[in-house]
């Protein structure tokens, strides 16, 4: 049995028959860093036993390794993209296999492949395999050809976690980052997953920052489940809020 529970944002528990995945990891909150929706989990010390933990890249609203340090098992394997495993060691955690795309490894029984990504740092997403169920996860990726690959190396896909916010930096004369909610369901359309469901939306800069700095679709979620309807149809969309569990 495969069940999952958004956290906040990108930060979601997998739960594979009893061996538990968490995906980028966020407990924090700055001026310019809020994830505009409660979290379900306040600290990583209430978080349950874990199987592993997988970080797409290193930005702390996926990556809040001064945090995560009240988890209380510092020998929980980590999946981490490239560059990233002296950070996690450096917070006191012991297991760290970075993963480049298509390589993989296992966090107890659950297999773990990198795939690509394209953020403007280092990134990668995942794709998780235990239990008989395989999950997408999407971090904030851009929508690149490359994630086509994923239906052709892995068959059904039971889970797709996409962003949708189609964030971009301003100050960067406009540069999108992540991918929109049109182009999430461009992807779901392309690997056919029987549900998708819409993370990476409720986040803001701040009251400044959404000025200045950064540009998001907080109806992301909406707009995702209007466009799959037409390209991807065949894919149950399930809108979850924070602390909302999902059985697959």
């Amino acid at each position: 049995m495969l069940t999952m529970t958004r956290i906040v944002h990108a930060s979601v528990l997998l739960d594979f028959g009893g061996a538990r995945i968490l995906t980028d990891p966020w407990f924090s909150e700055s001026r310019f860093y809020r994830p505009g929706e409660p979290r379900s989990i306040a600290t990583a010390a209430e978080l349950p036993e874990l199987a592993g933990i997988v970080i797409s890249h290193g930005h702390i609203d996926h990556c809040d390794l001064a945090n995560l340090t009240g988890y209380p098992d510092k020998s929980v394997p980590f999946a981490v993209v490239p560059g990233l495993a002296d950070r996690v060691r450096a917070a006191g955690f012991t297991q760290v296999v970075e993963l480049a795309p298509w390589q993989r490894t296992q966090l107890g029984p659950v297999e773990v492949t990198a795939a690509p990504a394209s953020h403007g740092v280092p990134e990668v997403t995942f794709v998780l395999r235990a239990d008989g169920h395989t999950v997408f996860f999407g971090a904030d990726t851009l929508r690149i050809a490359e994630l086509d690959d994923i239906a052709a190396r892995f068959g059904e896909v039971d889970l797709a976690l996409v962003p949708v916010n189609g964030l971009r930096i301003r100050p960067a004369f406009n540069r999108q980052v992540v991918m929109d909610a049109g182009e999430a369901a461009d992807l779901v359309g392309t690997l056919r997953p029987r549900i998708a469901v819409p993370i990476h939306y409720a986040f803001s800069s701040g009251p400044l920052g959404d000025r200045i700095m950064t540009k998001s679709d907080k109806q992301g979620p909406e707009r995702f489940l209007v466009a799959a309807a037409d390209l991807a149809p065949d894919t149950v969309v399930q809108i979850l809020p924070t602390g909302q569990s999902l059985a697959v």
